[in-house]
């Protein structure tokens, strides 16, 4: 998932096009709001909360490792649960996608 906060000055949906370009390389239409979602932050001091709002849409090109992110890969979300290491936050929207049918098992 492309993310990142919200720079001063900026509106959400600004920073969502910023972070698509910045670590996909590419834009992106269609954006529509999927959900606001809370949980513990991964990797960071117990009790620190995480807080984001994320969106769904279409990608103008094939997305591409740039910027802040070393390389793409598509999974499941059984293969996601399976990961060793598995971000509660992330967590939330993969079970979101997967019960619109958005995502595969």
């Amino acid at each position: 998932m492309a993310g990142g906060k919200i720079d001063l000055g900026e509106t959400p949906e600004s920073a969502l096009h910023r972070e698509i370009r910045e670590e996909l390389g590419v834009g992106a239409t269609d954006v529509a709001e999927l959900g606001v979602f809370e949980a513990d932050a991964y990797g960071h001091a117990p009790g620190t909360r995480l807080h984001m709002t994320c969106y769904l849409g279409e990608l103008t090109a094939d997305p591409f490792p740039s910027g802040e992110i070393a390389e793409l890969r598509y999974f499941t979300l059984a293969e996601y649960e399976a990961m060793p290491h598995v971000a509660p936050g992330s967590l939330l929207v993969f079970q979101r996608l997967h019960t619109l049918g958005l995502i595969d098992d």
